[in-house]
């Protein structure tokens, strides 16, 4: 017997949340947006209004408003977002177990064994759309199908407040006529290369030779005629019981250019210290860092290292993040807008054995003394709050950190 599977999606979630507190809102074009000031000017939701007049998610203000003039900008409000998103996710719950977020607007949900209590799937999600919108105070949109993939393309096929069923029997005429780049995890990048095989929609990315795919795009190749064709049995996962994490990592963008070795040096120390309580919270430790940098042009470079031991310690975290970025960029000549930095090929602590050298032993013995250190200092924020201890260098700071 096949699956059940819905993918369900708010619809302009941000923006949805904002007009439930402001309801005038609703009979205008508008769109939240990231504070200009702290240079993530940005739209990153709208409503109808703005989304027919041209407004594109991820956009800058400026252009936004070229498209329309009369776009009114709203401040986002990320706790509130939090909670209208914990409410719903509540609702779901309600009628399965198997619930797998995909951010903080849309979830997969596997409703195999609810079906006898509640009905089909086209029916949950009916359901769920009506007790959302009288709950809540915003719509989704509702994909059904025997998978994941499908499911999610379901959501995406009509909005908003809609449900779309794709069945073994309807999804070749409903999705191959799909522009490639509709297909999901085909991005623009994957879309061009793609058109280089002459394969433009979902229905000839379904028939292309498999080899051919897995030739231009490697592994990903593959795994895109699969989905193509429905055969996708990825499980739902719940929350509670998600795979290791791979990577973990902070990014910032600076209310203003870093321009010298100093500024660069604060705005590390700060993403390192981030980076490293989260690892030590996860109880990882990473045996490799990435750095990306992003110039006022908007170029960007990221390089990797590897790490001589691994780590959870911001000590040895901004050592080599500072390393990577002194190897590859000078700021006094091409000034850095952003940075994220990123611990991988992480280890479960108690996966570690260490062999400690006898050459190594000062900096053993100062590492020693680093890990006291950040320990107390988890203590302190976990016990008295995020913003009860702080580096200097960042008292007042500039930078929007």
């Amino acid at each position: 017997m096949d699956r059940v599977i819905l993918h369900c999606d708010c619809n302009c979630f941000f923006a949805s949340v904002e007009a439930t507190l402001d309801p005038i809102l609703n009979t205008r074009a508008f769109a939240v947006c990231g504070d200009p000031e702290l240079r993530h000017g940005i739209v990153l939701a709208k409503n109808e209004a703005a989304k027919k007049a041209g407004v594109k998610t991820g956009e800058a203000i400026w252009q936004a408003k070229q498209k329309c003039p009369r776009l009114q900008i709203v401040a986002p409000h990320y706790r509130l977002y939090k909670e209208y998103s914990e409410k719903i996710f509540g609702i779901y719950n309600r009628y399965t177990d198997l619930v797998e977020p995909y951010g903080i607007d849309e979830c997969w949900l596997d409703v195999t064994g609810s079906v006898h209590l509640f009905g089909s799937g086209e029916k949950i999600a009916n359901e769920l759309r009506q007790v959302i919108r009288r709950e809540v105070g915003v719509t989704i949109s509702a994909g059904a199908s025997f998978n994941k993939i499908f499911a999610k393309m379901g959501s995406d096929y009509k909005k908003p407040d809609a449900t779309t069923v794709l069945t073994r029997e309807n999804f070749r005429d409903l999705l191959y006529p799909l522009p490639a780049g509709d297909l999901f995890m085909v991005g623009r990048h994957t879309a061009d290369k793609l058109r280089t095989l002459g394969i433009r929609t979902v229905g000839q990315l379904a028939d292309a030779d498999e080899n051919a795919l897995r030739r231009l795009l490697g592994v990903n190749g593959s795994t895109l005629w699969r989905y193509a064709n429905g055969y996708d049995y990825s499980p739902v996962v719940p929350a509670g019981a998600r795979p290791p994490w791979k990577s973990i990592g902070n990014g910032a963008t600076f209310r203003h250019d870093l321009t010298d070795a100093e500024q660069v040096r604060t705005c590390v120390f700060f993403l390192c210290d981030k980076v490293a309580a989260r690892l030590r919270k996860h109880g990882v430790e990473c045996s490799a860092i990435t750095v990306a940098i992003r110039d006022t042009a908007l170029n960007n470079i990221t390089r990797s290292a590897q790490l001589p031991y691994p780590t959870d310690l911001s000590f040895d975290l901004r050592a080599a993040a500072l390393a990577l970025i002194a190897a590859n960029v000078n700021p006094a000549r091409e000034p850095i807008r952003a940075l994220s930095v990123c611990g991988t090929k992480l280890l479960k602590n108690e996966e570690i054995c260490e062999q400690i050298s006898l050459f190594d032993l000062g900096y053993h013995l100062k590492r020693e003394r680093e890990q006291k250190l950040e320990a107390v200092g988890d203590t302190i924020r976990h016990r008295y709050g995020l913003g009860t201890l702080t580096r200097c260098s960042l008292l007042q700071n500039d930078y929007g950190l």
